[in-house]
């Protein structure tokens, strides 16, 4: 059997030669749901220490942020039930929740990067990510153009970057042509390329009040059981101009996070979502497992291959990462 030689096991300057992964604070993403109202930070109840904001109430939180060298936010925005509609349109509402936040984050830090979630189940009355037909599937292609608004209005707004998750097949390309139509070819496009139908998004739709009022996504959202599609999907991304891959969920799809970092020179973000966030937690909270437990699950993470990688843990990481 092979053995780790010895002098890489008593000598600390090979050790630190031959280590192939770091986690940084700088490659964390902490997501952020705001919602409408006033003075509101309210724990989300199936995600322990996460919070819905009203905009009023950022100021700390953003703060805090900063403070632990947590240097991007994701948004997503919960609007009222009586505002939304089939069309979503909310979401492009220049007055809109994610616009005014976007703004007022800018007010606090300006050198906050500010990204946020493009999709229409947020806004839509119906709760799935895009314009229906009369018979109740998704429209594609009606879809492109209300996701290319909401691109646009979020980068008037002062967003960094745009993160379409809605999974619509050509929606970079649209969105990409339409932020350079309105002069906002700086904008940068992260895009969910690889996005599973996955039992671990639970607990993300509670607090973004997103769950589907009939059927599934399982018609514009990937089969678990299949990795190839992800290199179809990626290729798509990369030729209609996308800037950063994303894979979600992440820990039970690590394999896929290796695939496409081998094969594409793009950035790569992976998501570790909602349902694995919450169990770990619950863990960790419980005595099951140490808080270490946190680090080592999102290293792996950055091990597969991921470049950054968006997370509930980032305020916890940050305070490891900093001791």
């Amino acid at each position: 059997m092979l053995r780790r030689p010895r002098r890489l096991r008593a000598n600390s300057a090979i050790r630190n030669l031959v280590r192939e992964t770091k986690l940084n604070i700088e490659d964390l993403i902490y997501p952020l749901f705001i919602v409408e109202g006033e003075n509101i930070k309210s724990e989300i109840s199936s995600l322990p220490d996460v919070y819905h904001f009203s905009v009023d109430m950022l100021e700390d939180e953003i703060r805090e942020l900063k403070k632990l060298g947590i240097e991007h936010v994701l948004l997503f925005g919960i609007p009222h039930d009586h505002e939304k509609d089939p069309f979503g349109s909310e979401g492009y509402n220049d007055n809109g929740i994610v616009q005014r936040a976007i703004r007022k984050i800018k007010e606090i830090d300006s050198e906050m990067n500010v990204i946020t979630d493009v999709c229409m189940c947020e806004y839509t009355s119906h709760g799935h990510c895009g314009i229906l037909t009369d018979s109740g599937y998704v429209d594609n292609d009606k879809t492109l153009a209300y996701l290319a608004k909401i691109a646009v209005s979020h980068a008037k707004a002062g967003a960094d970057m745009v993160a379409p998750s809605d999974m619509m097949d050509g929606r970079i390309k649209a969105m990409r042509k339409a932020l350079d139509k309105e002069g906002f070819e700086h904008i940068a496009i992260m895009s969910y390329s690889v996005k599973y139908a996955s039992t671990f998004y639970g607990p993300f739709r509670e607090a973004a009040n997103s769950a589907p009022s009939f059927g599934d996504r399982k018609t514009y959202q990937m089969d678990p059981a299949n990795s190839n599609e992800a290199l179809i999907e990626s290729e798509l991304d990369v030729l209609e101009g996308a800037d950063i891959l994303m894979v979600k969920p992440a820990l039970s799809y690590l394999d896929v996070i290796r695939r496409v970092k081998d094969n594409y020179d793009l950035p790569l973000a992976a998501y570790n979502v909602s349902g694995e966030y919450a169990m770990l937690k619950s863990a960790v909270k419980n005595g099951i497992l140490s808080e270490g437990a946190i680090y080592e699950s999102v290293m792996s993470i950055k091990r597969a291959g991921a470049d950054i990688i968006i997370t509930y843990f980032a305020k916890d990481l940050a305070k490891m990462l900093k001791k």
